[in-house]
């Protein structure tokens, strides 16, 4: 089932803006084809976007072009994991809401054991391995606070190595949500899919999945924090 696009189809823009909306259809031809990344898991970068930036009928519109395409409850709720740790518990539980209302009849109430044990360095270690030396925000914890330290890593390693949409994907979908804020730390996340194994192909739809959510400026502010400048 393929869903219409509500901006294609406002007959005002379509007599007025006509150049505006034939680029903006071939943005959407981008992120609702398969490519170098699969048109469901991009429907799910724009609804996590979406719904983070507090815009429901787009989520749930694209939210529902996935589950039509294919995407899994699973892979849905990959999106309420990372916003745990991208984006705290208030997105979290709305996306969660989203999903539970998209995937009634699919929701198994499984519960597991939170008691976890981080080993001693374990955190440090993790954190020299990924972003090849130690940031500021994170020496401060492992110093100052370690059992938060110890969070941090736990999260992070939630996030990124347990989804059902895998490292990748999981690293691109924190890509999309962070470039739709324009924000430069999408660039952290972009060398870590890219080190995770995606391709610059991969990495780029993942952006652009930020444009309908969050315009033209979310793709330049990415690449423009990719490149450093």
């Amino acid at each position: 089932m393929t869903q219409k696009n509500r901006l294609l189809d406002i007959p005002l823009l379509r007599a007025n803006a006509p150049k505006t909306l034939a680029g903006y259809q071939r943005f959407r031809t981008v992120i609702d084809n398969d490519g170098a990344l699969p048109a469901t898991i991009k429907a799910l970068l724009v609804a996590v976007a979406a719904s983070t930036k507090g815009y429901p009928e787009l989520a749930r519109r694209e939210l529902d072009r996935g589950m039509a395409l294919g995407l899994g409850f699973a892979e849905a709720t990959a999106g309420v994991t990372i916003l745990c740790s991208v984006r705290g518990e208030g997105a979290a539980l709305r996306f969660l809401d989203l999903v539970e209302q998209v995937y009634a009849d699919r929701i198994d109430p499984a519960t597991a054991r939170l008691e976890i044990e981080v080993g001693p360095n374990e955190a440090r270690d993790n954190f020299l391995t990924y972003f090849g030396k130690m940031p500021v925000s994170l020496g401060e914890l492992l110093e100052h606070v370690p059992v938060a330290a110890d969070a941090y890593y736990l999260m992070r390693e939630g996030t990124l190595a347990t989804t059902a949409i895998g490292k990748v994907n999981a690293e691109l979908l924190l890509v999309t949500v962070i470039a739709a804020d324009y924000h430069p730390l999408a660039a952290v996340h972009a060398r870590g899919a890219i080190t995770a194994g995606a391709s610059k192909a991969e990495l780029y739809e993942a952006i652009l999945c930020a444009v309908p959510v969050a315009g033209l400026s979310a793709w330049v502010a990415a690449i423009n924090a990719i490149a450093g400048q």
